[in-house]
Formats: structure tokens, C-alpha cells, sequence
């Protein structure tokens, strides 16, 4: 765990009381395409980074290169449902809600059932 603390350290603002659970390679779901990252679950939030960078415009028209982030403090998570491709069984999902009804769907997980539970777990003891 040593290796994703830093990594996760160096991405993401870590509060000192703070511990990482555990990391999950998946991909988050957006409008254009899924982004494959790193999905950080610890006992504050949950945090996505995607694992190469990314091209954005800037307001001047500039193109940069940045990572995906997403940080949801766990406080602020309503639910989290598990859902499944009704063809493809084998293809599962991860929708998290959150209080100011947003959602964001993981998939792709190596791990699933593993990645469910950790979550389960650290939103019942927020």
C-alpha cells in the first residue's frame, strides 16, 4: 500500500486523520468515453485519477494536457447502486449518487465485488 499512499498523496488533498483503504483500477464513465484510473477509496472520500492525461482547451484556446479528477467526500454520497449490462452480465457497474444529485458510474473493475464492499464499508463508518 506504500506505493498508492504516495500516489494517492501526491494527487489529492489527504486530511491527517485520513486513511487510504484501498485503490481499484476502473474506468469512470463520461459523456465522451469511460476514462480508465485509479478509483481511491478512504476514509474521507472517494477519489478518481485518470491514469494518463487528458487534452482541454484553455479560455484563450490554448490545449493542455491534464489527469481526470473527481473527489467526492464520502458526507456527501447519498447511495451507491450496483447495476449490471442486462446483455452482458459480465460487465458490471458502480453508480454513485450524491447528495446534490449527482452520478457518477465506475466499471471495469478487476475487483468489483471487492471494490463494492470497501465502499459499503467506509460509507457505514462515515
Amino acid at each position: 500500500m506504500g506505493g498508492l499512499e504516495k500516489i494517492y498523496k501526491r494527487l489529492f488533498r489527504v486530511y491527517d486523520e485520513e486513511k487510504l483503504f484501498k485503490a481499484y483500477q476502473c474506468y469512470l464513465s463520461t459523456t465522451a468515453v469511460p476514462i480508465a484510473g485509479l478509483l481511491f477509496i478512504s476514509s474521507k472520500k472517494i477519489a478518481f485519477c485518470s491514469e494518463r492525461s487528458i487534452k482541454v482547451a484553455s479560455p484563450q484556446g490554448d490545449l493542455t494536457r491534464v489527469h481526470y479528477k473527481v473527489s467526492i467526500p464520502l458526507c456527501k454520497i447519498k447511495g451507491v447502486n450496483q447495476s449490471m449490462n442486462i446483455k452482458k452480465p459480465s460487465q458490471k457497474y458502480l453508480e454513485v449518487v450524491t447528495v446534490d444529485g449527482f452520478d457518477f458510474w465506475f466499471m471495469g473493475f478487476l475487483s468489483y465485488q471487492k471494490a463494492f464492499n470497501c465502499l459499503e464499508q467506509a460509507l457505514n463508518n462515515n
